[in-house]
């Protein structure tokens, strides 16, 4: 079934038929719902490729995640597209693992598909890239990553301030030892966690012990690892503030494996609030960074890039995501 049988059977010409697939305003109330009637009757699908030549718009967006394994991506992946449906978007994902390899053919392929925008959520991304993109004229919106501009646009999370209420949690249940695991130091984002919890350390005049430091993966693996590794240097902590929650989770198993308990020994809080950790045993004190409003404000940043009739996309925007502190069971007292 083509076109031109939608345009027959609802009385109209081809490109009546196109503007109302297209959502153009040009076409009266009463004659789209003619139209649509008769795509339903027919069960005519438009072919996409032909509609981006048509129209100069593919109607999909990129979403660029840098691990489709930690619960939180997924998340952040359902709410994005939730919002993307709702305003007639297509999204297509890849999944570039942390790797800047993976990461440039991630582009190839969001170029080849002829994307409208791309939202990044990952810090893996060479300037080189962004470059490739800005020729094109496709606006792209940054998570913990970019400077406004024209065409980028950029959705922050307020790490300090996260981290600043967990430090502020542990320290008004008396914890002073208080050991930290960042994420791989090598991505902006990691780096941007760290910074904020060495700079807690100072604004509660409390004292760093570079044995109670250790960097992770953002993984189960690597939180586990990191954990022991602190464990077996002799350190002792009260409490520990992981990256994310896996890294937290996986901290919480290598506890147990010395014998400690949480929180009766060490109180643990993660990052993220992924579903999961209100499910672990005790649930997870963690900072919840909220994915609807993540995804809200990437894919407005995406979706009012562009004004109607523009060729080229606009300035950015920027926007600030607030962390806040879930209270749970793995944090309690500073032991005696």
């Amino acid at each position: 079934m083509n076109i031109r049988a939608v345009a027959k059977r609802a009385r109209v010409s081809t490109a009546t038929v196109s503007r109302t697939i297209n959502g153009s305003d040009k076409v009266s109330p009463k004659t789209a719902a003619r139209v649509l009637r008769a795509v339903e009757d027919l069960n005519f699908y438009p072919d996409t490729n032909a509609r981006a030549l048509g129209t100069g718009r593919s109607r999909l967006y990129g979403l660029i995640i840098s691990d489709i394994t930690n619960p939180f991506f997924p998340e952040l992946v359902k709410a994005f597209e939730d919002i993307a449906v709702e305003h007639g978007q297509e999204v297509m994902i890849a999944n570039t693992n942390y790797d800047p390899v993976r990461m440039e053919s991630c582009v190839i392929r969001m170029l080849q598909r002829k994307v409208d925008g791309v939202a990044i959520m990952t810090s893996e991304m060479d300037d080189r890239l962004i470059e490739v993109f800005s020729r094109r004229h496709v606006p792209l919106v940054f998570m913990d990553a970019g400077v406004p501009g024209l065409g980028v646009s950029s959705v922050r999370i307020d790490y300090h301030a996260g981290v600043a209420q967990a430090m502020d949690h542990l320290i008004e249940l008396g914890h002073e030892r208080i050991a930290f695991i960042s994420g791989p130091l090598r991505l902006t984002s990691a780096r941007t966690r760290f910074h904020a919890f060495t700079e807690g350390l100072e604004r509660s005049h409390l004292k760093g012990n570079p044995n109670m430091i250790e960097e992770g993966n953002h993984r189960v693996d690597g939180g586990h690892d990191a954990m022991q590794r602190i464990l077996s240097s002799g350190a002792k902590p009260t409490a520990i503030l992981a990256s994310n929650d896996l890294t937290a989770i996986g901290a919480m198993g290598a506890i147990y494996e010395h014998g400690l308990r949480v929180p009766e020994d060490i109180s643990v809080i993660g990052y993220d609030d992924i579903l999961l950790s209100a499910f672990t045993q005790p649930a997870l004190t963690t900072l919840r960074l909220p994915r609807e409003e993540i995804a809200t404000a990437a894919f407005r940043a995406l979706f009012h890039s562009r004004e109607p009739g523009a060729a080229k996309p606009g300035q950015g925007a920027e926007s600030l995501i607030q962390p806040s502190l879930v209270v749970r069971k793995s944090t309690g007292p500073a032991p005696r």
